[in-house]
Order: structure tokens, then C-alpha cells, then sequence
């Protein structure tokens, strides 16, 4: 398959007839002012050093040139396919916690924010043949993007999460789990994990079951809680995107969101895996990762899209050949070749 990097470009081709067509305007010109002069064999007689034919030679190599210059510039490639390779990767689910909860500004701009912070310095720091998968819950759970390896994919999706993305407000935990387990493929044999990024405030189901019934298919659970045990008031925003208060509970009191470390806690030693409190300094990535990392890595096959490869080479490197060839080309008669007149006939 052929295509151009630089497709605008070919519309200089336009200049080629351009300036065919001034040349043979000014070549018309020239016989015209030549038979003004007289007999055009017998002027051409008088000029036996002129040639006549290589002005068009010379034009029409300086034409194949350009025309092989402009195709250059524009960088043919040929390539486009796609060829199954052998990988040796983990597969990592992000469990984000997008409810409005997350909205408090315990931690600076606030939990979400940050949350989505450490994910985006997570996938830069990602093993390169580790696949990313992405399930943002708050009474439901969703996924947000299947298991992969296209990490600039994952960080499009992060920079698109915010707490309206789930309809239903709640923080279902256990079912944002039981959703990560459903979206792994465990045929292929690679090791799994999951990140919980959450403030913890479960209240929709037994999100402690659901860890144990993941690691029990040997997929662990590691929690990274966001918040502080004091709380912080969860705002409200309006149509324009600015603060227009706090939630308020049914007494009318503003509702302060606490982080319940316990039971994060809880969801990580079911899980197997380990739990790390956020803070505004840290975001607790680093130990998580390291618990990542003694996760079984075995091989996968993955279809890659192999890059389109330049062309532009040959087409530039035939174009200075004939510039080259067009230079060294004189107007004027070799005299050795017009010694040869090989139908001339001599009166004897």
C-alpha cells in the first residue's frame, strides 16, 4: 500500500504542464524568429553548432527531475501491515472511583484529580509490553477501556473521566471487581492484577467477597486510597463549571466525606495484594508497582501495526542523477558526432 506523508505537497505538480507549455511557447517564438531571417535550411546552415533537438532533451530530463523531486519531498511510503509478534507482559485493571465523593478537596485540586494524576504516571512508567485496562464505577461500574497496549489510547481515555461519566451515584466496589474479572482473558495465560483507586466509602455491595473470589483465581488486588480520615465538604458545581456550595445531607448539614482506610485495607489482604494511602506528596504507586511486579509475566501474541517505510530516496536520488545529466548536456552540436553524416551524399 502506498501513501504520502506529506500529501500536499504533490500540488506542485501543477508547475509541470505550466511550464511545458512555456516552453513550447518560447521554442515557437524562437523558429518563428528564425524563419524571419530567411530559408530555415539555409539559416540552420549558418548555424552549425546549434542544435535544435537537445534544447529538448535537456527541458525533458530537467521535467522528469522536478517532477521526481516533488514526488520525493512529499515522502512516498509503502508498508501497512500487520504481523503477529510474541509479547511477555501482565495485564493491569485501574478500578477508579468516580463518585462524587471523589470531588472533596482533602487533596489538592482534589480526589479525582489526583487520582487521575497517578494513573497517568503509572502508564508512563509501565512495563512496555504490559497491557492496561480501565473501569470507572460509582453505583455502577463500566468499563472504560478493554485491557491494551496503547498507552497514548489510555491516557485519551484519563484525560475524559470525570464524575458524571456514571449515572448512578454510590460506590459499588465489589461490582467494579466482579466487571475487571469479567473483562480479563484468562486463556492467555498472563498474570493479572488490579489497582483499586478509591476513598473507600463502599455502601452497594461486599466489595471484601469480591476481592476474595478474584485471588482466588490468583488475580490480585492492590487499594490506593484517596482522602483523609478528617474529611473534607463535597462541592457542588453549575452548568458553567463553578463552585455553587456543598452537598448537603437531609438535616441540611453539609455531608463531609471521609476516607474509610479500613476497609481498603480490608479489600487489599482479601485481594492479596497491598494497600497504600495517597497523600498530596505521594501517591503510593510506588509500592503498589513493586507488588505489581511479582506478578507472573508470560508470553502473549499481540497484532502490531508495523510503520509505513520511507520511499523518498530513490525518487530524490534519480532526480539529482538526471539534473546531473541535464548540467553536463550542452546546447551546442558535439563537433565529433557532426563530422558523421552518415546520409549525406557526395557528388563524385
Amino acid at each position: 500500500m502506498l501513501r504520502f506523508a506529506h500529501p500536499a505537497v504533490l500540488w506542485a505538480l501543477v508547475l509541470i504542464p505550466v511550464l511545458a507549455l512555456l516552453f513550447l511557447i518560447v521554442t515557437r517564438w524562437k523558429q518563428k524568429a528564425i524563419g524571419r531571417l530567411g530559408n530555415k535550411p539555409i539559416v540552420r546552415q549558418m548555424m552549425p553548432e546549434v542544435s535544435f533537438s537537445r534544447p529538448w532533451l535537456k527541458f525533458g530530463l530537467f521535467i522528469a527531475a522536478l517532477t521526481l523531486l516533488i514526488i520525493g519531498m512529499a515522502d512516498p511510503q509503502m508498508g501497512s501491515k500487520t504481523e503477529e509478534v510474541k509479547r511477555r507482559g501482565a495485564d493491569l485493571m485501574i478500578l477508579l472511583d468516580v463518585s462524587n465523593s471523589m470531588l472533596a478537596e482533602d487533596m489538592a485540586p482534589n480526589r479525582l484529580e489526583n487520582a487521575k494524576r497517578a494513573i497517568a504516571q503509572l502508564i508512563d512508567n509501565l512495563n512496555e509490553n504490559d497491557r492496561i485496562g480501565l473501569i470507572v464505577f460509582a453505583g455502577q461500574a463500566y468499563v472504560q477501556m478493554p485491557v491494551t497496549t496503547d498507552y497514548s489510547a489510555a491516557k485519551l481515555f484519563l484525560n475524559t473521566i470525570n464524575t458524571g461519566i456514571v449515572p448512578v451515584q454510590g460506590t459499588a466496589i465489589g461490582s467494579a471487581i466482579d466487571l475487571g474479572m469479567k473483562s480479563f482473558d484468562f486463556k492467555d495465560g498472563t498474570g493479572k492484577a488490579m489497582i483499586i483507586i478509591t476513598d473507600g466509602e463502599n455502601h452497594e455491595d461486599d466489595a471484601v467477597a469480591a476481592a476474595k473470589a478474584a485471588h482466588s483465581k490468583e488475580v490480585m488486588v492492590n487499594v490506593i486510597g484517596m482522602g483523609s480520615q478528617q474529611g473534607a465538604p463535597i462541592p457542588m458545581y453549575d452548568a458553567r463549571g463553578q463552585k455553587a456550595g456543598y452537598h448537603l445531607d437531609n438535616d441540611g448539614k453539609t455531608v463531609i466525606s471521609k476516607m474509610d482506610e479500613n476497609a481498603c485495607k480490608e479489600i487489599a489482604i482479601a485481594g492479596g495484594g497491598v494497600y497504600t494511602r495517597a497523600t498530596n506528596a505521594n501517591s503510593g504507586l510506588d509500592m503498589v508497582m513493586n507488588q505489581v511486579a511479582k506478578v507472573q509475566r508470560k508470553l502473549y501474541g499481540s497484532k502490531l501495526y508495523k510503520d509505513f517505510e520511507d520511499r523518498f530516496q530513490f525518487f530524490l536520488g534519480i532526480a539529482l542523477v538526471l539534473l546531473a545529466a541535464e548540467f553536463f548536456i550542452s546546447n551546442r552540436k558535439s563537433k565529433r558526432l557532426s563530422r558523421i553524416k552518415l546520409f549525406e551524399v557526395k557528388n563524385t
